[in-house]
């Protein structure tokens, strides 16, 4: 059984849409704007996790650890 691919270059409206539970995990580690009303339609188009996650000060390998937790394989985490 193959892992679903999650790629850190694609934005965070691609990955959410197409995976909305990777929604809910940026949401809980801390990247709260996500859920807010359009955020996901704007910035989210252009919005990588990894920049997401400089941009809010949150560990990018807590994001990777917790979307593994969760059976994801994550690509281009840049480790």
């Amino acid at each position: 059984m193959s892992k679903t691919v999650i790629d850190l270059n694609k934005s965070v409206y691609d990955l959410v849409t197409n995976h909305p539970e990777v929604g809910d995990v940026l949401y809980n580690i801390g990247l709260e704007d996500i859920k807010k009303p359009g955020i996901l339609n704007t910035m989210g188009r252009f919005m990588t996790i990894p920049k997401g996650a400089a941009m809010k000060h949150v560990d990018l390998t807590e994001i990777v650890t917790a979307l593994n937790n969760l059976g994801f394989e994550v690509i281009n985490d840049a480790k």
